[in-house]
């Protein structure tokens, strides 16, 4: 099961890699600038982006620490990371190919730990945020933001029922108290949790993950079926494009 699941995200994302380095909205958002600003206060040694997808928290960091490693799953995403960071004459970003489950670091080796959007695809969310917390130094602090499940149990099914059309990778979009309570489990301890919203352009985001026609059908068939409230809270609009929930999570 675990060798099934990482190749299917190897297919999803290795096809799509360039689309992944050149979204708007991964490479900009109140969130990545909020992880850029921790990084230039801290000035790390060894900052890690766990599950870096288009690279755009690597970006943002590498000003800021003496050397940064982009970690992902995908060896043509990695591939796509490298060669932007050379376009960007980047020269301290380092790739390494890694499950979250299975990091290949060494116990305390980083001091500087950002992970965005990327916990909704892994396996075992608990393994990975244990993986986490073994490679960072003690005190020193992890950014985690993700897409988050609505409290609604009917909002939260809408949700992850359209994430899983889009791209059959997806795993779980997690509830804040969900997060909390993962982290916990993992041995961190949140200091700041910063909740937010993102509109999502419905071509953009099914374009970026090449979903075929049959399955955008789908997800459009979900939408004009969804409650009044489910509607309302993701805010659909009559081409598909909708707002999720964000959170924002430092731990330490």
């Amino acid at each position: 099961m675990t060798d099934r699941h990482e190749t299917l995200v190897r297919r999803q994302f290795g096809s799509t890699s360039e689309a992944y380095v050149s979204s708007t909205v991964h490479a900009l958002g109140e969130d990545l600038a909020a992880i850029a600003a921790r990084a230039a206060a801290i000035r790390p040694e060894c900052a890690l982006d766990l599950g870096t997808g288009g690279g755009h928290v690597a970006y943002a960091m590498a000003p800021y620490a003496r050397r940064v490693t982009a970690c992902d799953l995908s060896v043509e995403m990695l591939a796509a990371v490298h060669a932007e960071a050379t376009s960007r004459a980047i020269k301290n970003i380092a790739t390494s190919e890694a499950a979250a489950e299975a990091l290949p670091f060494a116990d305390d080796a980083f001091d500087f730990l950002a992970c965005r959007f990327s916990t909704h695809h892994w396996r075992d969310p608990h393994g990975g945020l244990r993986e986490a917390r073994r490679v960072l130094a003690s005190d020193a602090p992890a950014l985690f933001a993700d897409v988050i499940a609505p409290p609604s149990p009917a909002a939260d099914t809408h949700l992850q029922a359209v994430e899983l059309l889009r791209d059959p990778s997806h795993v779980r979009d997690h509830s804040v108290a969900q997060w909390l309570a993962m982290l916990e489990l993992a041995g961190f301890t949140a200091t700041s949790v910063v909740t937010s919203r993102l509109r999502m352009d419905f071509t953009d985001w099914t374009a970026r993950m090449r979903t075929p026609p049959e399955r955008i059908a789908a997800i459009r068939a979900l939408q004009s079926i969804a409650s009044s409230d489910v509607s309302r809270h993701f805010a659909i609009e009559p081409d598909g494009s909708f707002t999720i929930d964000t959170v924002l999570i430092e731990a330490h």
